[in-house]
């Protein structure tokens, strides 16, 4: 049964069942506590929380998933992959442990032929949380299994929390036992409270049921915490895995066997000349491959670009292990162009947008490869130096740390650090490397950590929300000036009935024409005025919870209590200029994606008043001509005056329209589409201008690298650009008047300037080593004789480094040939030492070292350098002992003659 089969029959028989069918979500959805989409439950987060009602009592989905802390052991088992997809069905104080069990346990059973997925009940165990007899008596009721076939496991294992504080609850999972050969015979029974680890491949957990029952407290681990009490609605949420049902009813070894996946592998096997299933490391990599290769596409599909943070970082590490991996198995030539385009035509079977976005997610991954391909190189350089410096001193190890350096700063491969330390006789600290890495980790879960908890203050606006029974009616698209009633009060991050003058607070209205921040688009500011005279300062407007706008700010004076009517007054030049922005931020959109193609996708952007920033896609920098023309482009759309509409429509109608969807948006069945003319049309929730006509124009102002593959381009607008430009002609003026030059002349005229500058520069630099090289000759003269040896010890105050390097070899040059000559010089200048030492061919067969004498001069100077035997080098911070070294060298000559 193909992959797509069984997700179809997934989501169809849960359909009949009374559930809506909900569209997987992205990837990425603002949560405190996850980088992504982890599981399936997530997007029903707000719901199983109480921050949200949801619009269906029962649901199902399959959703995309990523889940990064198994990554090392990808490939190692039949259990871990990076992308998944997960179906679920959900109920939300519906039906209860009863009903999900009867669910599921038909679909699994139910043949073929009627839809089912014909699995062979006798090979089926459901586990349950030791503790709960109820969904003992369920399984059995249901299935007519006996006890026997029931495992009894514990809260490890069958007991299902988030990490925080919250709902939680026992579960059960159906097992696949995949028979002798992939794991001990075992008894039921005696199983408990955890699963025995030589059991973990042949008993097989596909489909967890959660029974979301209980409120939790004082969670401090995932199997330690306090049960407060039971939920006042009980919710099922459940999770099954599509790979392992796949390879189960394909007849797979493991999940990168499936049809979805292997195809990859052919594709490395023709790449690499190597066959999967000859060679147990080789086979690793192969499936390594196969689930990055799928992994990154998925990633990059969804907005993902590569990058040293987050995301970002996570995206890059399995695009560079899938290369490396195909390193190992002996391709040396780039690989993705290959690779991608097999999972592409697998994947796209379902997700269109693959095919859709096809250039731009294929343009950022062949990039990330030849910047890998790049870093191979200058990390293999800084490789051979770090076992250059290891075997110098004799030792036979890389610390730690040098291993550490290299993966953390370079994303050099610890394997491949192996393999190349192999390859020079020596080891590697991998003790030393873990621990390094092991402490990266443990910042980052600290780190984690500290942000847990995002959820807890979302009570006090929920228990508002309850309050308003419905949706907080935001009327800011047709007016800056409204009346509302006050619904609520938070201070101190708790409801509260009134705030006197002087209070910090959050304040929700029942209707407010305030915008909160949303979409790149910064919130509105302004006044509320109370029926009672008091006055509220608005400083900041967000959405914690869907449908909930929260109005930060300070009383000003009299009372605020709930229940009173406020007129709320927009701050309308800042809601004006906000809204000049965004709708010029749409037109630069469009404007770069007509100049560079579709891959010039937005990629986040910020639009304040006078001001906006717009980040896109890109795999280098934006030439000036580029950037000239999409100024021009926008400010030809601001004097055709288009107008700027917005409408609402089905997400469907809006796709079919042509309208751009941003990546990592959340947008409901209902969307916002607002067009500029026929030119342009996103999905937007901001404000806009009415026309282009009022947004005067657009000044780009630059362009820079925020990441890999990622541009940001800073710009004014309206009366805030035409201010820069009116600043800009007042300084060309000046020059121009100042330099005695016509305005449209002035770039021929600097230019120039400029080379007649370096020419003067050059002039005088030629004048100054003419007269430092004139003393050669006189200090080579002038050499002191040492046992037959020729020294010259000598100090130059206000030299550089090539200063003091050009006089030496100068003076060694002049050195009678034949008789051995040592020339050492310091220069000093700006508080800073150089040293430079030069020994002929004479010199080192008495057995001198131009490094040894560097060495020698190091301690006096305050540092240290070193070189070969004919020529060293070094510096230091102390110009006081210079003329103790001079001597130093003439007594380090003096003892080796």
């Amino acid at each position: 049964m193909s992959t797509a089969e069984i997700r179809r029959r997934f989501v169809a028989h849960f359909e009949a069942a009374g559930h809506t069918a909900v569209p997987s979500a992205s990837l990425l959805l603002e949560d405190p506590n996850l980088l992504f989409v982890n599981a399936g439950m997530v997007p029903f987060k707000p719901f199983f929380l109480g921050q949200e009602t949801p619009p269906y009592d029962r649901a199902t989905s399959v959703q995309k998933c990523i889940r990064t802390p198994d990554i090392e052991d990808v490939g190692k088992t039949t259990r871990h992959g990076t992308f998944f997809e997960m179906c679920g069905n959900f109920s939300f104080g519906d039906y209860f442990k009863e009903r999900a069990i009867e669910l599921a346990w038909e679909l699994c059973t139910k043949p073929a032929a009627d839809g089912g997925w014909g699995f062979e009940e006798g090979r089926l165990y459901p586990s349950v949380y030791a503790e709960d007899d109820e969904a003992v008596a369920l399984w059995k009721k249901v299935t007519g299994l006996p006890d026997e076939r029931i495992l009894r496991l514990g809260r490890k294992e069958n007991y299902w929390s988030m990490g925080v504080p919250g709902p939680g609850g026992p579960c059960s999972e159906i097992l696949y036992d995949r028979g002798p050969e992939y794991g001990p015979d075992f008894d039921p029974s005696r199983l408990g409270p955890d699963m025995p680890t030589d059991l973990e491949d042949r008993l097989l957990e596909f489909w967890n049921l959660v029974f979301m029952q209980d409120e939790l407290s004082a969670v401090r681990a995932k199997d330690d915490f306090d049960i407060a009490g039971s939920l006042p609605s009980k919710n099922i949420d459940t999770g099954m895995g599509l790979e392992r049902v796949a390879f189960l009813t394909q007849g797979r070894e493991n999940m990168y066997e499936i049809d979805v996946m292997f195809p990859v592998i052919e594709k490395a096997q023709e790449l690499s000349g190597k066959r999967y299933g000859a060679n147990p490391d080789d086979d690793v990599r192969f499936r390594v491959v196969a689930d990055h290769v799928r992994s990154s596409m998925m990633l990059i599909s969804d907005g993902v670009t590569p990058g040293n943070e987050a995301r970002g970082y996570v995206l890059r590490r399995l695009l560079r292990r899938a290369v490396r991996s195909m390193r190992l198995l002996g391709c040396e030539d780039r690989v993705l162009p290959e690779l991608l385009p097999v999972s592409r035509d697998k994947m796209g079977e379902t997700y269109e947008e693959l095919h859709r976005d096809w250039e731009r997610i294929s343009t950022v991954a062949f990039a990330e490869e030849d910047t890998f391909r790049q870093t191979l190189r200058t990390g293999t350089q800084i490789f051979d130096n770090a076992a250059g410096e290891v075997k110098q001193t004799g030792g036979t190890q890389l610390s730690g740390d040098k291993a550490f350096a290299l993966h953390d700063t370079y994303g050099f491969p610890i394997d491949l650090t192996l393999e190349m330390a192999a390859e020079q006789g020596l080891s590697v600290d991998e003790d030393g490397f873990r621990r390094l890495m092991a402490e990266q980790r443990d910042r980052a879960k600290a780190d984690a950590k500290a942000k847990k908890g995002g959820h807890r203050d979302a009570a006090a606006y929920r228990e508002i929300a309850d309050g308003l029974q419905r949706a907080v009616d935001f009327t800011g698209y047709d007016t800056v000036v409204d009346e509302g009633t006050v619904r609520g009060i938070v201070r101190d991050g708790g409801v509260v009935p009134a705030a006197e003058s002087g209070d910090e607070v959050e304040l929700v209205l029942d209707r407010t024409p305030f915008y909160a921040e949303g979409g790149g688009q910064l919130a509105d500011h302004g006044i509320i005025e109370l029926a009672n005279g008091a006055r509220v300062e608005v400083s900041d407007v967000q959405s914690p919870i869907t449908g909930m706008i929260v109005h930060r700010a300070k009383v000003l004076e009299g009372e605020v209590t709930t229940g009173l009517l406020a007129q709320a007054h927009v701050d309308t030049a800042r809601r004006l200029s906000i809204s000049r922005s965004h709708t010029a931020t749409h037109m630069v959109h469009k404007a770069f994606r007509e100049a560079l193609g579709e891959t010039a996708t937005q990629a986040g952007s910020e639009n304040s008043p006078g001001r906006f920033r717009f980040d896109f896609s890109a795999t280098g920098a934006v030439p000036e001509s580029v950037m000239a023309d999409v100024e021009a482009r926008v400010n030809e759309v601001v004097l055709d005056d288009l107008a700027v509409e917005a409408e609402v429509m089905s997400q469907k109608e809006a796709v079919a329209s042509g309208a751009m969807a941003l990546f990592g948006e959340k947008y409901g069945d209902e969307v916002r589409v607002v067009s500029v003319g026929d030119w342009a049309r996103e999905l937007c929730g901001g404000t806009h201008a009415h026309n282009t006509g009022r947004l005067g124009v657009i000044k780009l102002l630059g362009e820079s690298s925020i990441g890999s593959g990622v541009r940001r381009v800073e710009a004014l607008v309206g009366s805030d650009a035409y201010q820069f430009l009116a600043r800009e002609h007042v300084l060309v003026a000046q020059l121009a008047d100042t330099l005695k030059t016509r305005p449209e002349d002035l770039p021929e005229r600097v230019n120039d300037l400029v080379e007649r500058l370096r020419t003067a520069e050059k002039e005088i630099e030629k004048v100054r080593l003419d007269k430092l090289l004139a003393s050669g000759g006189e200090l080579a003269t002038g050499a002191e004789d040492i046992a037959g040896i020729k020294l010259v010890a000598h100090r130059v105050d206000g030299a550089t480094g090539g200063d003091v390097r050009t006089l030496a070899l100068d003076v060694r040059g002049r050195l009678p040939a034949g008789t051995p000559g040592v020339v050492v010089v310091i220069g000093a200048a700006e508080g800073k030492v150089a040293v430079v030492a030069a020994l002929n061919d004479a010199a080192r067969d008495r057995g001198l070292s131009a490094n040894d004498l560097v060495q020698t001069v190091g301690p006096y100077v305050g540092g240290k350098g070193g070189g070969k035997a004919d020529v060293a080098q070094g510096g230091g911070s102390d110009t006081s002992r210079i003329d103790e070294a001079l001597a130093a060298v003439s007594a380090a000559v003096t003892e080796a003659r």
